[in-house]
C-alpha cells in the first residue's frame, strides 16, 4: 500500500507550478492526528482496514491524477498563449511541445468510497466537474492545434485562437478549483484512515515524524507562493523557516531501529529523506538572503525552491511507499 503526500498546485499562470502538495506533491499523506477521534471511529465503524484502504486508494489515485493532469494542463496553457501570439502576427520561433497526458491513475477511480460519509456527495460533484473539464480541455486543445496546423489564423487574424485560449483558461480554472476542493474534502477521512492503517505499523514513529516535516514544508511553500506573487516578508519567511528547521532536526535525530526484514532497508531511504530536507533548508536560506535585498522573490530562486521541493517530495514518497 502507498501513502502519498499532497502535491502543491497553486497558480496555473506562474513560472513554476509549486507542486505537487499536489500541495500537489502526487503523493498521498501519512497524517498527523487531526479530528482523529471522531473520524477514526467513523472509518473503523465502516469496515476498519478494508474501508480505510479504499479511502487511501482513492486518495492516492486522485492525487496522482491531479499531479499529472495539472502538469499537462500547464503545458497546454503555455501552448495556447504562444498560439495566440503567433496567430495574431507575433514572433514565435518555436511553439511549445505538449506531451500527451500520462494520467494512468484516473482510470483506476471507479467510484467514491462510502467512507467519506457526509462529504461523499460533494466529492462526487467536484469529481464530475474535474472529469468533464479534463475532457473539455483536451477537445479544445485538439481544436486549437488543428487551427494552428492548418494556419486558419490567416483567415481571421487570430481571433479564433484568442477565443479558444480564453475558453481553455476558463476550463482550467474550474478544473483546478474542483481539484483543490476534492483535496480539501478527502484529507480528514484520509488522515483518519491512515491512522487506522498505521496503528500497529513498525515504522509509525518515523512515518508520522516525516509527515510533520512535509506538513511544515507545505506550509512554507504556501507562504513563499503568496510572497512570490507580492512583496517579500522576511519576518514571516524566517519564522516559517525556523519551524521547518525544527521539524527536520527532530526527524534527523530519530534513530531508525526497525529490525523487521520487510522494512529494515527503509533506513537508507529515511536518511536520504532527511538529507534532501536539509538541502531544501540550504536553498531556503539563500532565497531569504537574496529576497531581503530586493524585496522580491526572484524567478530563479522560486525555481530552485520548486526543484528542491520535488526532491524532498520524491524522497518522502520513496520512504513511505
Amino acid at each position: 500500500m502507498k501513502f502519498k503526500a499532497k502535491p502543491n498546485y497553486k497558480n496555473m499562470r506562474k513560472i513554476v507550478v509549486l507542486a505537487m502538495a499536489l500541495t500537489f506533491t502526487s503523493v498521498s499523506m501519512i497524517s498527523c492526528k487531526k479530528d482523529i477521534d471522531k473520524l477514526g471511529k467513523s472509518v473503523m465503524n465502516l469496515g476498519s482496514a478494508n474501508e480505510a484502504n479504499a479511502i487511501i486508494d482513492f486518495n492516492n489515485n486522485f492525487l496522482d491524477s491531479y499531479k499529472s493532469t495539472s502538469k499537462h494542463i500547464e503545458s497546454i496553457l503555455k501552448y495556447a498563449d504562444e498560439a495566440t501570439v503567433k496567430a495574431k502576427g507575433g514572433n514565435v520561433m518555436i511553439m511549445p511541445i505538449v506531451i500527451g497526458s500520462m494520467d494512468y491513475s484516473f482510470g483506476k477511480i471507479k467510484d467514491i468510497p462510502s467512507g467519506f460519509g457526509k462529504d461523499k456527495a460533494a466529492i462526487e460533484a467536484d469529481f464530475k466537474i474535474y472529469k468533464n473539464k479534463k475532457e473539455s480541455i483536451e477537445k479544445k486543445f485538439e481544436e486549437l492545434k488543428s487551427y494552428m496546423n492548418s494556419e486558419d489564423y490567416k483567415d481571421d487574424k487570430g481571433a479564433r485562437a484568442e477565443t479558444i485560449t480564453k475558453e481553455i483558461e476558463t476550463e482550467a480554472q474550474a478544473l483546478f478549483i474542483s481539484g483543490e476542493n476534492i483535496v480539501a474534502k478527502i484529507k480528514p477521512a484520509t488522515d483518519a484512515a491512515e491512522e487506522v492503517i498505521l496503528k500497529d505499523h513498525p515504522m509509525k514513529e518515523y512515518i508520522i515524524s516525516s509527515k510533520n516535516v512535509m506538513n511544515s514544508l507545505d506550509s512554507n511553500i504556501d507562504v513563499l507562493d503568496k510572497q512570490y506573487s507580492g512583496k517579500f516578508n522576511e519576518a514571516e519567511a524566517q519564522k516559517k523557516y525556523d519551524e521547518l528547521a525544527k521539524a527536520v532536526e527532530a526527524n534527523s535525530k530519530l534513530e531508525f531501529t526497525v529490525k523487521d526484514p520487510q522494512y529494515a532497508y527503509k533506513k537508507s531511504l529515511f536518511e536520504s529523506f532527511n538529507k534532501t530536507a536539509s538541502s531544501f533548508l540550504d536553498t531556503y536560506r539563500k532565497l531569504i538572503r537574496d529576497s531581503k535585498g530586493t524585496g522580491k522573490i526572484s524567478d530563479s530562486d522560486i525555481s530552485q525552491i520548486d526543484s528542491e521541493y520535488e526532491s524532498v517530495l520524491n524522497s518522502y514518497n520513496s520512504f513511505v511507499k
